[in-house]
This record gives structure tokens, C-alpha cells and sequence, in this order.
């Protein structure tokens, strides 16, 4: 099991991982060895998460997430499978803990009657200031 939130764990055979070769620059060892990690997980039908974590985590996912509702991840910033394969788990965690958290709805809301009047009182002393500044007087 791999614990998310103290709510949310992940099994792990809902997580699938193939090893790549890594692209861009790095000599002999980038052409011989796949230590590029691509992490597979289908958000669609993971019976760990609720329906409203997976709206959100598919929303978040972006252009991660294909039209089938699976998260593809791929790190290939580290040299080791292991270290790669870290990271991209960390950051499926970090996704879904970002998913888990409810958005907090803004209610619109007036201002107080008091807060008004200060308001008021202080744009009428700010206007009384610069009229006397500039040497008008009506």
C-alpha cells in the first residue's frame, strides 16, 4: 500500500511501471540503458479514490492524462531506475494529495454598513486634503 492521505492509500498493483530509455544528451550509457521511468495509473477505475478525486485529479493532470482517464508520468531526470522511479511516484502522490483537497467555495459577501461609512468618511477627508493642498477653496 502506498498511503497518500490518511484517508486515501493506493494499492500498488494499480500502478504500473515501465522502464524507457531516457532522450537528450548523455553519451554511451543513455543508448544502452532504460533508466526513464513511465508510470502508468488509470484514475477512472481506481477503487481508491471517490468520484470527486478523481474529477479533480483528472482536472489537474492536464494533458497527462489521456482521453481514457490514465495518468502517465515519466521521469528521466536521474541516472538510476530506482531514483527515477522515486520520483515519478512522488509525484503521483503529490498530484493526488493536490486532488484531494476540497476547494474552499467563495461566497459573495456586502460590505458592512460601518465599513461603508469609513470608507466615505475617509475619501471625503482625502478630498478635502488635496483641495486644500492645491490651494482651491470653494
Amino acid at each position: 500500500m502506498i498511503y497518500v492521505t490518511p484517508q486515501i492509500s493506493l494499492r500498488e498493483d494499480e500502478i504500473h511501471e515501465e522502464f524507457v530509455r531516457s532522450s537528450g544528451a548523455g553519451g554511451q550509457n543513455i543508448n544502452k540503458v532504460s533508466t526513464a521511468v513511465q508510470l502508468r495509473f488509470d484514475i477512472n477505475n481506481s477503487p481508491s479514490l471517490s468520484d470527486e478525486v478523481k474529477e479533480r485529479l483528472l482536472r489537474l493532470a492536464g494533458n497527462r492524462a489521456t482521453s481514457g482517464g490514465v495518468l502517465i508520468l515519466k521521469a528521466q531526470t536521474q541516472r538510476t531506475q530506482e531514483k527515477n522511479r522515486e520520483e515519478a511516484l512522488s509525484r503521483l502522490i503529490e498530484l493526488v494529495q493536490k486532488a484531494s483537497i476540497r476547494p474552499i467555495i467563495r461566497r459573495a459577501t456586502k460590505p458592512t454598513r460601518a465599513s461603508q461609512r469609513r470608507r466615505l468618511d475617509e475619501k471625503r477627508i482625502n478630498g478635502e486634503r488635496k483641495r486644500l493642498r492645491s490651494g482651491r477653496e470653494d
